[in-house]
């Protein structure tokens, strides 16, 4: 099939390279247009966008999938079937008439769980123990369409968002070449989703990755997994925000308030609402990443002190 891919952030590009390696045509790329990065601020293109320039493909960018041109472009190309990994805009009617064979989206999750744009983070927040990715043709409602298919993948007890997103990128890129593959050969018609199990993934700001001190020890863990690496948890020191790494529990230290601190020669303590936690990396502005116990000994914190207020 002749294809135009979707898709923007460094998870996409492992589909783009499946499908690159398939016996389909990547005949176009649409991505979200060049964002500022980094201290200086300077425009920099997706990862999905660099990986076609160095393949020799054409990128579109419009700022919104609505642009006239945009649709006008997608005409041209004529796509039979538009696969989509991580886009980051919606899509409207118009453009999701234009292929023959549809939209087909890769989504982190397995559908109906954890529609949205965050899918992972909230798995990981939730506790759950299996996940997995999900192939489903788009519809205008927010992930609603009927779905390809799927892989499941476990949730390890350290897993970060990174860690199982990586997994996940390589799974599903199989997955989405496979649907591809079928589709191509008319042997693959889409199910609904169930009614039941709906649940939604909204983005994860810059609130939800603040640590609650007063949660309780599991709690802490998932949320700083579920934020690693982005947006990164955090908490604060002396007015000043400190990103955090991964924790591990201490069950047999619960004689700390939520957020207090207990420096010990190579790690540091922190108190939840059950037991203690030692911290992993911090990051205090304006410095590299570094062990909790270095941290502690250039911060000096006093005795009793806390991070956040106590309880956040």
């Amino acid at each position: 099939m002749r294809l135009l891919f979707a898709g923007t952030p460094p998870v996409a590009v492992s589909s783009l390279a499946a499908l690159l390696a398939s016996r389909h045509e990547v005949a176009a790329v649409v991505t979200r247009p060049a964002a500022p990065t980094g201290r200086g601020r300077r425009r920099v293109a997706s990862a999905v966008a660099q990986r076609a320039d160095a393949e020799g493909i054409e990128v579109l960018t419009p700022a919104s999938p609505r642009e006239p041109n945009f649709l006008r472009r997608l005409r041209e190309v004529a796509p039979d079937c538009c696969p989509v990994v991580a886009y980051g805009a919606l899509l409207p009617p118009a453009v999701l008439e234009v292929p023959s064979a549809g939209w087909v989206n890769l989504h982190f999750s397995l559908l109906p769980a954890w529609r949205g744009a965050a899918p992972v983070q909230h798995a990981l927040l939730a506790g759950d123990e299996v996940t997995g990715a999900t192939t489903f043709r788009l519809v205008p409602e927010l992930d609603a369409g009927p779905v390809f298919g799927s892989v499941t993948e476990a949730i390890r007890p350290t897993d970060t968002a990174g860690d199982l997103l990586d997994r996940l990128a390589i799974g599903g890129a199989r997955l989405l070449v496979s649907t591809l593959d079928r589709l191509d050969a008319g042997d693959l018609e889409p199910l609904p989703q169930p009614r039941d199990g709906v649940s939604y993934a909204p983005k994860i700001g810059a609130d939800d990755a603040r640590v609650r001190w007063d949660e309780p020890a599991f709690a802490v863990d998932r949320r700083i997994r579920a934020c690693t690496p982005a947006p990164g948890a955090w908490t604060t020191y002396t007015g000043s925000r400190l990103r955090l790494g991964p924790v591990s529990e201490q069950p047999a230290v619960d004689d700390l308030a939520p957020g207090q601190l207990r420096v010990r020669a190579s790690s540091v303590l922190v108190g939840t609402g059950t037991h203690a936690v030692t911290l992993g990396e911090v990051r205090a502005p304006g410095r590299r990443a570094m062990d909790a116990a270095a941290w502690a000994r250039g911060a000096r914190p006093v005795e009793g002190g806390s991070l956040g207020d106590g309880t956040s």
